[in-house]
């Protein structure tokens, strides 16, 4: 059964005539994703493709290249040169040009500071993201439009743990650890305990745990299933470091294809990338758990943190969050630094409380829609 959203806001087609005349009007969007084909990222992509079909009334369409047409390092020069008409863009990997953005991604850690269950922080952040840039950062409109795009939504990780080849539990056992960061923000947290910090896609993760070139990787447990850590993964420490990689644009749009759509094509592509970014955030959440309820069964030893290592922790992320605005500020001259924190935390607090009776993908969506897609006003935004 389609979910409300989509039932709600589906076109009724009245007539054969009107039917073969909309067929016939029919835009096909190339939809790109670095995830490879079946896994998360390129199913909810499906979803996104069959919503925005039945959204649209057949008016618009997408056809999805997952792990083909880009990589996730390609897909923003490549939405930029039109190379794809939309795309699942992973923000920090572009610091340069999306400076303010990537600060409220960056702010991930305060998801453990807020009154949120861990199963719902991804999606808490989701939504707070998404609001950011929508109704609070027209900088970070800009940001897109210099690269020929527009952001039309968000999604967002798990928690992130260590994902490692050896037991890593405490401080000592951290010292000297080659680990994988996803984020300036952990490589911080990596440094402070000891370790190395490696930057690396994570596409290239599995060989270089493989190869003991990595000892750890920061990942949500959903990585484990998604790009097969399980395979060279032998110890999971749950609760550190903590924070989702939430530094997403779910479905940016090639700027000259959202000013080519009519307003209707506008708004059906914002509803069914709320659909998108709830179902990649729901089903990743439901990943997560699956795995490590499983590891056992994959020779896998889940261990808590020492106390000593949980304690850092905690007292690191309360001191980096005071700093990101002052960083910001120093290394991309963001302007307003401090103003953008307090605005995405009032917002994180806001959507943890929206999201925390959420059951299932379909309420997850209707309530990104109802409450924040449904108001962005398609005659203006990012043009």
């Amino acid at each position: 059964m389609m979910n409300k959203l989509i039932k709600t806001l589906a076109p009724v087609v009245l007539g054969g005539v009107m039917a073969t005349a909309m067929t016939a009007q029919a835009q096909t969007i190339s939809h790109a994703t670095g995830y490879p084909p079946n896994s998360i990222g390129a199913n909810s992509a499906n979803v996104f493709a069959k919503a925005l079909e039945e959204i649209s009334g057949g008016e618009l369409k997408a056809r999805v290249f997952a792990g083909s047409l880009l990589s996730f390092l390609e897909t923003s020069p490549g939405l930029r040169d039109g190379m794809a008409d939309s795309g699942f863009v992973l923000l920090s990997y572009y610091p340069n040009e999306f400076p303010v953005t990537n600060l409220a991604g960056e702010l991930s850690m305060l998801v453990e500071q807020v009154d949120v269950a861990p199963s719902h922080a991804g999606l808490a952040f989701t939504g707070a993201l998404a609001e950011f840039v929508f109704n609070d950062c027209p900088e970070c409109v800009e940001e897109f439009a210099a690269q020929n795009q527009v952001f039309t939504g968000a999604s967002a990780s798990t928690s992130y743990m260590m994902l490692c080849n050896k037991p890593v539990t405490n401080l000592q056992e951290a010292r000297g650890k080659r680990v994988r960061t996803a984020g300036p923000h952990w490589a911080r947290w990596a440094e402070e305990i000891g370790a190395t910090p490696v930057t690396m896609s994570i596409a290239d993760t599995y060989e270089a745990l493989n190869q003991g070139v990595l000892d750890c990787s920061l990942s949500s447990p959903t990585e484990l299933d998604i790009f097969k850590l399980k395979e060279v993964t032998s110890d999971v420490t749950v609760n550190v470091p903590g924070g989702v990689y939430g530094a997403t644009a779910v479905n940016n749009v090639n700027r000259d294809v959202w000013l080519g759509l009519s307003e209707k094509g506008r708004r059906d592509l914002l509803k069914a990338t709320a659909v998108l970014g709830a179902d990649i955030s729901w089903e990743y959440q439901k990943s997560a758990s699956r795995e490590l309820e499983n590891a056992a069964d994959n020779e896998i030893t889940i261990h808590q943190p020492a106390k000593d290592l949980a304690d850092l922790t905690e007292n690191f992320i309360s001191k980096d969050i005071e700093s990101i605005a002052a960083n910001y500020e120093r290394r991309f001259g963001v302007v307003g630094a401090e103003l953008a924190v307090d605005s995405f935390r009032s917002l994180l607090i806001k959507w943890a409380d929206l999201v925390k009776d959420v059951d299932s993908m379909d309420e997850l969506a209707d309530l990104y829609w109802d409450e924040l897609y449904s108001k962005v006003d398609v005659s203006k935004y990012a043009l």
